[in-house]
């Protein structure tokens, strides 16, 4: 059975209670499969990056195969809401819904779109109908309107990200899918051997000296990242006597150990 995704965001959770913790978030617009069904939670797998957990039941709108099969063709030329947030007026019955950066809307046109064939209004200036063209100042030009969103574990949305819902969501304006954990996304594209042939839009990925890579963040170039510890910011990169390559922050410590970079 497949579901839907109505609501700007849907916590997803380790187990079926309201305290659990949250593993990620499932945004408007996008579709999962019900794997299991309790009368107050449902066990779902996402499509779009296969994370698996507990949602509310109440947040669940159930998909007949006809309805999964045109949303899923209409995803294939998406436009898709650009910046961290703006909100979309249903033609059905007025209310305002908040969609966040990295929403896929289908069926667009002139500031319309729809979705199980009902239309909803939004300004089109915040929407972007192709992929960005990845450059430095591309990413510069999208990223800044990110600075400063909040850190939150499972988070994928501009109330809160976690370092790597930050990179899913930002690698996807530039037409880029990602899995949805940093360790996962380690290993999408090709290694860049050192920071000298470092570009914009190279991911950076790190550890704690554990040899397990925890933290991942976007490369502006070979001295700069911007990434999601405490909130979204950008912070340079500092090569110690050592060799060890650590991003350095504004307080003058060095936080997190570079281990690898890949290419998408």
């Amino acid at each position: 059975m497949k579901g839907i995704s109505l609501y700007s965001v849907i916590p997803v959770r380790a187990e079926a209670r309201e305290g659990a913790e949250q593993n990620t978030q499932i945004l408007f617009g996008e579709t999962f499969e019900i794997q299991e069904q309790q009368p107050k939670w449902h066990r779902v797998r996402l499509d779009a990056d296969g994370q698996e957990g507990w949602v509310d039941a109440k947040m669940v709108t159930p998909m007949s195969d006809a309805e999964y099969k045109r949303h899923h063709t209409a995803l294939q030329t998406a436009a898709m809401v650009a910046f961290p947030i703006t909100y979309a007026v249903s033609e059905n019955n007025g209310q305002t819904i908040p969609l966040t950066a990295g929403t896929r809307l289908t069926n667009y046109k002139d500031g319309r779109f729809e979705v199980l064939g009902v239309g909803f209004r939004i300004e089109p200036g915040m929407v972007a109908q192709k992929p960005i063209e990845m450059n430095e100042q591309n990413l510069l030009q999208a990223v800044r309107f990110f600075l400063n969103v909040p850190y939150l574990w499972g988070g994928k949305n501009a109330m809160g990200m976690d370092c790597s819902g930050f990179t899913q969501v930002v690698m996807s304006l530039f037409g880029k899918s990602l899995p949805r954990n940093a360790s996962e996304q380690a290993a999408k594209g090709r290694k860049i051997s050192d920071l000298k042939n470092v570009q914009a839009g190279d991911l950076v990925f790190f550890d704690h000296e554990d040899g397990k890579i925890s933290h991942v963040g976007i490369a502006i170039d070979g001295e700069r990242v911007i990434h999601c510890s405490g909130r979204v910011k950008v912070e340079k990169l500092d090569r110690k006597e050592s060799g060890d390559v650590y991003i350095l922050s504004a307080e003058g410590q060095h936080t997190h150990h570079l281990v690898a970079i890949r290419r998408l």
